[in-house]
């Protein structure tokens, strides 16, 4: 019998050995890695700037134009992304503005802005146990897109998400692709864009 598991949504115990996987002592975390991993590099228990957040993702994606030959290329842009995942008993405007501002303070020191640097993308998820109705319009409507030397060095922007795995609730910020990932209790669809893609058509523009 073949396994009709989708492929988003599969055991990451599969590919442990040969991705070298760390392991969370928390099932949705698990899962969650299971449809992260193929397109975010992971790691468990990362600390930034005294911040602990108990899993850190890094993607990267390169695109370049080409004439007649791909060792004749120019146009080429970098595009990042850095997911922190944190838990929390308790979410508020004192839990999304300590992130917000860590986004600012990784901005600052982790981009080396010039012509090459499209975009980097900075999404912070908080696992609570509830969503206030108040933090779900917040995050709902939060957006924050910070041009670097007016758009020749291409822009930043800082992301948000809040889940409630118990209670099956989410509130995401527009640009947070990635929060159909933590959306275990609904499948993730083929024709949706995903993260790489969302972000190869940005480049693309």
């Amino acid at each position: 019998m073949s396994d009709s598991t989708p492929e988003s949504d599969r055991d990451p115990d599969a590919d442990r050995e040969q991705l070298d996987l760390p392991e969370w002592d928390d099932e949705y975390v698990e899962r969650v890695c299971g449809r992260l991993v193929h397109n975010y590099d992971l790691e468990k228990d990362r600390v930034v700037a005294g911040e602990r957040f108990t899993m850190y993702g890094r993607m990267e994606l390169h695109s370049q134009k080409h004439v007649l030959h791909p060792a004749l290329s120019f146009g080429h842009h970098e595009a990042h992304e850095h997911l922190f995942v944190t838990r929390t008993d308790r979410v508020d405007d004192a839990t999304l503005d300590r992130l917000v501002d860590l986004g600012h303070e990784l901005a600052d020191e982790w981009i080396d802005p010039d012509e090459e640097h499209f975009s980097t993308d900075f999404t912070f998820v908080v696992i609570a146990p509830t969503i206030p109705d108040e933090v779900a319009e917040r995050v709902e409507s939060f957006r924050d897109r910070n041009m670097l030397k007016y758009g020749f060095h291409g822009h930043y922007e800082i992301n948000l998400v809040v889940v409630a795995p118990e209670t099956e609730e989410l509130a995401a910020s527009e640009e947070a692709t990635v929060e159909a990932a933590f959306r275990l209790w609904e499948p993730i669809e083929s024709e949706k864009p995903g993260v790489l893609r969302s972000i190869a058509r940005r480049l693309r523009r």
